[in-house]
């Protein structure tokens, strides 16, 4: 009994311990960027977005799956909340008064996933949080446009190499929760139902189709998509597992870089989506001495 006291004991420690603040500037640095992109393709139609000379969806005040109804904006206001997203986002990625710009970020991606309801697909919803989850941590400290004004100003200050554990971890829970929900659905729906072995083979003859989802599609093996589909549901699904233990995080990590590399190159505009999740796994699960060098020096003094 006292043996597993002592186990939870450490685990607890080393859950709560500080992170390296490489990996929050990472998530900070990349995330932006891949939000920016997705949106991009909605920026340029602004006044389509979220004006009144677009489609609005009628009001459903007794639909959950309309939580707001938001009139349309003047064409001018439209433009001004898109050109002012992408340049927060922006300034979220440099490092410009992070707090700040991160927090404008998350408000304005807020409004357009609610504004707009058709043109809210998993990006549009998850971005808000992972923004607001930037605005109130300590990111920009390093890296940044922040850290070099600070810099010019306290030239002997010390740089943090490490931060509090929280605003790491909230991204190393979000992942394998993320997984967990879309693992779930998925072998509630038919990925694993023995009537339909093909569910990831149909999904490359739709629009989103690319050069390497056509060339696979000819010529993988039909059970390659089968086994394909089961191994996809067990590693989603079983996240929380494969990303606690120390000895299968590593091969979590790869096969969820490798997953989204192949996501992002056989479905076209779910790119922006695979580059997402791609920075949020470097940035969370990647050796941090990988991403900062200098780690090896400070953890060998």
């Amino acid at each position: 009994m006292r043996d597993l006291g002592t186990f939870l004991d450490d685990t607890i420690q080393a859950f709560l311990k500080p992170r390296p603040i490489v990996r929050l500037e990472t998530i900070r640095i990349l995330a932006p960027l891949a939000i920016v992109g997705f949106m991009s393709s909605r920026v340029v139609h602004a006044e389509d977005w979220l004006a009144t000379t677009g489609f609005r969806i009628p009001a459903l005040s007794d639909d959950w799956r309309q939580p707001a109804s938001w009139a349309g904006l003047p064409p001018w206001l439209a433009w001004s909340i898109a050109i002012t997203l992408v340049l927060s986002g922006l300034a979220t990625a440099a490092g410009a008064f992070t707090r700040a710009s991160a927090g404008v970020f998350a408000a304005l991606l807020a409004y357009v996933a609610l504004a707009d309801r058709m043109a809210a697909f998993t990006v549009s919803k998850i971005a808000p949080v992972i923004a607001l989850a930037i605005a109130l941590s300590p990111a920009g400290a390093r890296w940044s446009v922040d850290a070099w004004r600070r810099r010019r100003k306290f030239p002997r200050a010390v740089v943090a190499t490490h931060v509090s554990f929280g605003s790491v971890a909230f991204f190393q829970v979000f992942l394998p929760v993320f997984y967990l929900s879309s693992g779930l659905f998925k072998a509630r729906g038919a990925w694993l139902h023995h009537y339909y072995p093909y569910v990831l083979f149909t999904h490359l003859h739709d629009s989103y189709q690319t050069p390497v989802s056509w060339f696979l599609a000819n010529h993988m093996p039909a059970f390659g998509w089968t086994a394909l589909q089961w191994v996809t549901v067990a590693f989603e699904a079983l996240a929380p597992l494969w990303f606690t233990l120390k000895w299968t995080r590593p091969f979590a990590f790869a096969w969820g870089l490798a997953m989204h590399a192949m996501i992002g190159m056989m479905f076209g505009p779910v790119a922006w989506f695979s580059l997402l999740m791609m920075s949020l796994l470097v940035g969370s699960y990647a050796p941090a001495t990988l991403l900062d060098p200098g780690l090896v020096r400070v953890r060998r003094s």
